[in-house]
């Protein structure tokens, strides 16, 4: 077996032994290769990929996961062509009208990380709409990222915790305290969908200490069994933090 697929085992025992983690961080890759090889669009990889993001959210609060983040839009995904960046701003406009009633009924808050306000300013009211409705939720949390680098959020955070600190005063607490995440929970498990292993600039901070788990699997072919695999791989394994 390789060493970053999910073992095959019942999720029961890790649900009953109460290592679900708390905060799981999705990349989200392979719709454009899951249409290439049906010989579709690019567009309809990105319609598969959204109806994937409803299952895996769906399972995510039944497993009891506090926080679910998705890695929507990068900050470099900008250098895309024109048309399938359009193709995504309007997947997002849809989501938010169809499924935002789901998120409040089901008591979830939704956040965003990233610098989405360098969408279309139609687009940004949606977000900041959506965002409100949800704001008095206190169940699980759902974070989207949306124009999101990492690299980009350290730099930000390093700026805002001078201005609060100085720069004699800058320390771990200081950096994590003007992080996009600083309201979630510690990262417990990364996954990365498609059978690419590398980050791409998504949670480098946070990600320090979280279990990584690279699968196969392309995004629009991501299902609730597929969580629930990840969910029991992170329970089998032992984090040690430096320690023995």
């Amino acid at each position: 077996m390789s060493p970053s697929a999910a073992p095959a085992v019942s999720l029961d025992p890790v649900l009953s032994s109460g290592t679900v983690p708390r905060h799981v961080a999705i990349i989200m890759d392979g719709n454009g290769r899951w249409a290439k090889q049906r010989m579709l669009p690019r567009l309809a990889g990105h319609k598969a990929g959204v109806d994937a993001v409803r299952r895996v959210t769906r399972e995510a609060r039944r497993l009891g996961i506090a926080a679910l983040t998705l890695y929507a839009f990068s900050s470099e995904n900008w250098r895309r062509p024109e048309q399938e960046v359009g193709d995504l701003m309007g997947l997002l406009r849809i989501f938010i009208r169809s499924d935002l009633q789901e998120l409040v009924s089901e008591n979830v808050r939704l956040r965003v990380i990233g610098d989405y306000r360098r969408f279309t300013p139609d687009l940004v009211a949606m977000i900041d709409d959506a965002v409100a409705r949800t704001a008095a939720n206190n169940g699980p949390i759902l974070a989207i990222a949306l124009n999101y680098g990492s690299h980009a959020e350290l730099a930000a955070a390093a700026r805002r915790a001078a201005l609060r600190v100085g720069a004699d005063g800058i320390d771990e607490a200081a950096i994590e305290a003007e992080l996009d995440t600083h309201d979630l929970p510690p990262l417990d498990l990364l996954i990365r969908t498609s059978g690419e292993q590398r980050l791409s600039n998504f949670l480098l901070w946070q990600a320090a200490y979280a279990e990584l788990l690279f699968v196969e699997t392309l995004w629009p072919d991501f299902d609730a069994e597929a969580l629930a695999a990840a969910v029991t791989a992170f329970g089998l394994r032992q984090r040690r933090y430096g320690g023995l």
